[in-house]
Protein backbone atom coordinates (compact mmCIF):
# COMPACT_ATOMS: atom_id res chain seq x y z
CA UNK A 1 0.00 0.00 0.00
CA UNK A 2 1.08 3.41 -0.79
CA UNK A 3 2.10 6.00 1.57
CA UNK A 4 -0.70 8.48 -0.03
CA UNK A 5 -3.32 5.76 0.45
CA UNK A 6 -2.46 5.05 4.32
CA UNK A 7 -2.64 8.90 5.15
CA UNK A 8 -6.26 9.46 2.34
CA UNK A 9 -9.19 10.37 4.30
CA UNK A 10 -11.82 8.71 5.31
CA UNK A 11 -14.87 9.93 3.52
CA UNK A 12 -18.79 9.49 4.26
CA UNK A 13 -18.78 7.19 0.93
CA UNK A 14 -15.98 4.74 2.65
CA UNK A 15 -18.26 4.31 5.34
CA UNK A 16 -21.19 2.99 3.96
CA UNK A 17 -18.55 0.93 1.96
CA UNK A 18 -16.60 -0.35 5.30
CA UNK A 19 -20.67 -1.99 6.16
CA UNK A 20 -20.56 -3.36 2.96
CA UNK A 21 -17.53 -5.30 3.46
CA UNK A 22 -18.36 -6.30 7.06
CA UNK A 23 -15.47 -3.71 9.08
CA UNK A 24 -16.46 -2.88 11.69
CA UNK A 25 -15.69 1.23 12.18
CA UNK A 26 -13.85 2.52 14.91
CA UNK A 27 -14.93 6.47 17.03
CA UNK A 28 -13.30 8.22 19.73
CA UNK A 29 -14.01 11.70 21.04
CA UNK A 30 -11.15 14.15 21.22
CA UNK A 31 -10.73 18.18 21.71
CA UNK A 32 -7.46 18.55 20.84
CA UNK A 33 -4.45 18.36 18.36
CA UNK A 34 -2.13 16.39 20.23
CA UNK A 35 -4.44 13.86 21.08
CA UNK A 36 -6.08 13.79 17.30
CA UNK A 37 -2.37 13.00 16.56
CA UNK A 38 -2.25 10.05 18.59
CA UNK A 39 -5.58 8.97 17.56
CA UNK A 40 -4.62 9.82 13.88
CA UNK A 41 -1.56 7.60 14.15
CA UNK A 42 -3.35 4.28 15.45
CA UNK A 43 -5.27 4.30 12.47
CA UNK A 44 -8.96 5.14 13.88
CA UNK A 45 -11.69 5.88 11.52
CA UNK A 46 -13.60 8.99 13.49
CA UNK A 47 -13.25 11.38 15.71
CA UNK A 48 -16.10 12.91 17.28
CA UNK A 49 -15.56 16.56 18.71
CA UNK A 50 -17.85 15.66 21.12
CA UNK A 51 -20.31 18.11 23.45
CA UNK A 52 -18.91 15.46 26.15
CA UNK A 53 -16.30 18.12 26.39
CA UNK A 54 -18.24 20.26 28.39
CA UNK A 55 -18.25 17.22 31.18
CA UNK A 56 -14.74 15.73 30.71
CA UNK A 57 -12.43 19.07 29.86
CA UNK A 58 -15.11 21.68 30.70
CA UNK A 59 -15.21 20.06 34.22
CA UNK A 60 -19.75 20.58 33.82
CA UNK A 61 -22.21 18.06 35.25
CA UNK A 62 -24.05 17.68 32.21
CA UNK A 63 -22.87 18.29 28.28
CA UNK A 64 -26.18 21.41 28.57
CA UNK A 65 -23.62 24.23 28.86
CA UNK A 66 -21.61 23.68 26.10
CA UNK A 67 -21.79 26.49 23.50
CA UNK A 68 -21.25 26.37 19.43
CA UNK A 69 -17.77 28.41 20.01
CA UNK A 70 -17.14 25.85 22.39
CA UNK A 71 -17.24 23.11 19.31
CA UNK A 72 -15.61 25.29 16.87
CA UNK A 73 -12.75 26.37 18.85
CA UNK A 74 -11.91 22.07 19.59
CA UNK A 75 -13.24 21.62 16.52
CA UNK A 76 -10.41 23.65 14.77
CA UNK A 77 -7.92 21.96 16.94
CA UNK A 78 -8.39 18.23 16.54
CA UNK A 79 -8.26 19.82 12.61
CA UNK A 80 -4.95 20.49 13.12
CA UNK A 81 -3.88 17.03 14.61
CA UNK A 82 -5.56 14.83 12.58
CA UNK A 83 -5.54 14.54 8.96
CA UNK A 84 -6.78 10.76 7.95
CA UNK A 85 -10.07 10.94 10.33
CA UNK A 86 -13.13 11.92 9.76
CA UNK A 87 -13.80 14.27 11.84
CA UNK A 88 -17.64 14.53 13.01
CA UNK A 89 -18.60 17.70 15.52
CA UNK A 90 -21.40 17.44 17.94
CA UNK A 91 -24.60 20.32 17.67
CA UNK A 92 -24.61 21.41 21.57
CA UNK A 93 -27.65 22.12 23.15
CA UNK A 94 -29.87 24.52 21.80
CA UNK A 95 -27.91 25.17 19.01
CA UNK A 96 -30.22 23.21 16.63
CA UNK A 97 -34.05 24.42 17.26
CA UNK A 98 -34.62 24.84 13.46
CA UNK A 99 -32.91 24.33 10.10
CA UNK A 100 -31.69 27.62 9.54
CA UNK A 101 -29.96 28.18 12.77
CA UNK A 102 -28.86 24.79 12.33
CA UNK A 103 -27.20 25.52 8.57
CA UNK A 104 -25.57 28.58 10.16
CA UNK A 105 -23.19 26.41 13.20
CA UNK A 106 -23.24 23.61 10.71
CA UNK A 107 -21.01 26.00 8.45
CA UNK A 108 -18.76 27.25 11.51
CA UNK A 109 -17.93 23.36 12.02
CA UNK A 110 -17.64 22.36 8.69
CA UNK A 111 -15.05 25.49 8.36
CA UNK A 112 -13.14 24.76 11.64
CA UNK A 113 -12.14 21.38 9.64
CA UNK A 114 -15.58 19.02 10.40
CA UNK A 115 -17.19 16.70 7.48
CA UNK A 116 -19.92 15.98 9.28
CA UNK A 117 -22.03 16.68 12.25
CA UNK A 118 -24.16 15.16 14.72
CA UNK A 119 -27.17 15.93 16.05
CA UNK A 120 -29.34 14.26 18.59
CA UNK A 121 -33.18 13.11 18.39
CA UNK A 122 -35.77 12.52 15.50
CA UNK A 123 -39.18 14.18 15.33
CA UNK A 124 -38.87 17.88 14.86
CA UNK A 125 -34.92 17.34 13.59
CA UNK A 126 -35.58 15.22 10.73
CA UNK A 127 -36.65 18.35 9.00
CA UNK A 128 -33.28 19.43 9.90
CA UNK A 129 -31.67 16.32 8.65
CA UNK A 130 -32.94 17.22 5.19
CA UNK A 131 -32.16 20.91 5.30
CA UNK A 132 -28.55 20.36 5.91
CA UNK A 133 -27.85 17.78 3.49
CA UNK A 134 -29.43 18.95 0.18
CA UNK A 135 -26.77 21.63 1.60
CA UNK A 136 -24.41 19.87 1.09
CA UNK A 137 -23.67 19.19 5.18
CA UNK A 138 -23.27 15.21 6.09
CA UNK A 139 -25.46 14.47 8.98
CA UNK A 140 -25.02 11.66 11.57
CA UNK A 141 -28.08 11.19 13.68
CA UNK A 142 -28.30 10.23 17.39
CA UNK A 143 -30.70 7.96 19.33
CA UNK A 144 -31.48 6.10 22.70
CA UNK A 145 -30.02 7.74 25.20
CA UNK A 146 -29.31 11.83 24.47
CA UNK A 147 -27.43 13.65 27.07
CA UNK A 148 -29.26 16.76 25.97
CA UNK A 149 -32.35 15.02 27.27
CA UNK A 150 -31.06 14.58 30.68
CA UNK A 151 -33.19 17.00 32.41
CA UNK A 152 -36.28 15.46 30.79
CA UNK A 153 -35.29 11.85 31.09
CA UNK A 154 -34.28 12.37 34.49
CA UNK A 155 -31.01 11.40 34.61
CA UNK A 156 -28.63 9.07 32.31
CA UNK A 157 -31.25 6.28 31.67
CA UNK A 158 -31.43 2.64 29.41
CA UNK A 159 -33.84 3.98 26.60
CA UNK A 160 -36.20 1.28 24.75
CA UNK A 161 -36.54 -1.54 27.38
CA UNK A 162 -40.51 -1.14 27.14
CA UNK A 163 -41.46 -2.10 23.86
CA UNK A 164 -43.34 0.97 22.67
CA UNK A 165 -40.04 2.65 24.13
CA UNK A 166 -38.44 0.15 21.31
CA UNK A 167 -40.84 0.32 18.51
CA UNK A 168 -40.31 4.17 18.42
CA UNK A 169 -36.85 3.83 18.43
CA UNK A 170 -36.91 1.57 15.17
CA UNK A 171 -38.89 4.01 13.55
CA UNK A 172 -36.89 6.93 14.41
CA UNK A 173 -33.92 5.11 13.29
CA UNK A 174 -35.18 4.72 9.78
CA UNK A 175 -36.61 8.06 9.71
CA UNK A 176 -33.27 9.82 10.33
CA UNK A 177 -31.76 7.42 7.61
CA UNK A 178 -34.81 8.46 5.03
CA UNK A 179 -34.01 11.93 5.70
CA UNK A 180 -30.59 11.72 4.59
CA UNK A 181 -28.14 11.01 7.86
CA UNK A 182 -25.33 8.86 6.72
CA UNK A 183 -24.26 7.95 10.16
CA UNK A 184 -26.07 6.78 13.50
CA UNK A 185 -24.99 6.78 17.18
CA UNK A 186 -27.11 4.68 19.36
CA UNK A 187 -26.71 5.23 23.04
CA UNK A 188 -27.69 3.60 26.02
CA UNK A 189 -29.68 0.88 24.08
CA UNK A 190 -30.53 -3.01 25.03
CA UNK A 191 -28.44 -4.81 22.70
CA UNK A 192 -31.12 -7.18 21.40
CA UNK A 193 -32.69 -4.25 19.92
CA UNK A 194 -29.63 -1.98 18.91
CA UNK A 195 -28.70 -5.18 16.82
CA UNK A 196 -32.39 -5.16 15.44
CA UNK A 197 -31.95 -1.57 14.61
CA UNK A 198 -28.43 -2.01 12.61
CA UNK A 199 -30.11 -4.77 10.74
CA UNK A 200 -33.15 -2.78 9.73
CA UNK A 201 -30.87 0.33 9.06
CA UNK A 202 -30.13 1.45 5.68
CA UNK A 203 -26.64 3.37 7.20
CA UNK A 204 -24.11 2.55 9.24
CA UNK A 205 -24.63 2.53 13.23
CA UNK A 206 -22.27 3.08 15.89
CA UNK A 207 -23.35 1.61 19.26
CA UNK A 208 -21.97 3.23 22.66
CA UNK A 209 -23.60 1.37 25.51
CA UNK A 210 -25.38 -0.58 22.50
CA UNK A 211 -23.90 -3.85 22.47
CA UNK A 212 -21.58 -5.61 19.80
CA UNK A 213 -24.16 -5.53 17.15
CA UNK A 214 -23.60 -2.17 15.74
CA UNK A 215 -21.37 -1.58 12.60
CA UNK A 216 -18.86 -0.03 14.52
CA UNK A 217 -18.19 1.67 18.02
CA UNK A 218 -17.39 4.96 20.23
CA UNK A 219 -16.26 6.11 23.16
CA UNK A 220 -14.98 8.78 24.93
CA UNK A 221 -11.18 9.32 24.92
CA UNK A 222 -11.28 9.83 29.00
CA UNK A 223 -13.51 6.82 30.02
CA UNK A 224 -11.10 4.71 27.27
CA UNK A 225 -7.77 6.01 29.54
CA UNK A 226 -9.65 5.43 32.84
CA UNK A 227 -9.26 8.87 34.28
CA UNK A 228 -11.24 10.18 36.55
CA UNK A 229 -13.39 13.24 35.31
CA UNK A 230 -15.57 13.01 38.51
CA UNK A 231 -18.66 11.22 36.75
CA UNK A 232 -19.90 7.76 37.66
CA UNK A 233 -17.94 5.38 34.94
CA UNK A 234 -21.03 3.70 32.81
CA UNK A 235 -21.13 -0.28 32.40
CA UNK A 236 -20.24 -0.01 29.52
CA UNK A 237 -16.65 1.57 29.75
CA UNK A 238 -13.47 -0.37 29.85
CA UNK A 239 -9.80 1.55 30.71
CA UNK A 240 -8.14 0.12 28.20
CA UNK A 241 -4.87 2.05 29.00
CA UNK A 242 -4.67 -0.82 31.97
CA UNK A 243 -3.81 -3.16 29.11
CA UNK A 244 -2.18 -0.84 26.60
CA UNK A 245 0.52 0.15 28.53
CA UNK A 246 0.76 3.84 27.27
CA UNK A 247 -1.87 6.27 25.54
CA UNK A 248 -0.67 5.04 22.26
CA UNK A 249 -1.14 1.05 22.92
CA UNK A 250 -4.29 1.67 24.97
CA UNK A 251 -6.19 3.25 21.71
CA UNK A 252 -4.46 0.88 19.44
CA UNK A 253 -6.03 -1.80 21.81
CA UNK A 254 -9.60 -0.72 21.33
CA UNK A 255 -9.49 -0.33 18.07
CA UNK A 256 -7.98 -3.94 17.33
CA UNK A 257 -10.81 -5.15 19.84
CA UNK A 258 -13.61 -3.38 17.87
CA UNK A 259 -12.08 -4.72 14.71
CA UNK A 260 -11.87 -8.16 16.19
CA UNK A 261 -15.61 -8.35 17.81
CA UNK A 262 -14.37 -8.85 21.34
CA UNK A 263 -15.50 -5.01 22.57
CA UNK A 264 -17.86 -4.19 23.66
CA UNK A 265 -18.34 -7.56 25.78
CA UNK A 266 -21.57 -9.38 27.07
CA UNK A 267 -20.17 -7.46 30.71
CA UNK A 268 -20.68 -3.94 28.61
CA UNK A 269 -23.59 -4.44 27.14
CA UNK A 270 -27.76 -3.57 28.95
CA UNK A 271 -30.34 -6.12 28.35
Amino acid sequence: MSVHSETKAVSVPQLAQARAEGRKLVMLTCYDASFARVIDAAGIDLILIGDSLGMVVQGHDSTLPVQVEDVVYHTAAVARGARRALKIADFPFGSDPAPAQAHAAAVRFIQAGAAMVKLEGAGHKLETIRYLVEREIPVCAHLGLTPQSVLRMGGFKVQGREQSAAEQLRASALAVAEAGASLLVLEGVPAALASAITAASPIPTIGIGAGPGCDGQVLVLHDLLGIDTGHRKPKFVKDFLAEGGSIAGAIHAYAAAVRAGTFPGPEHAYS
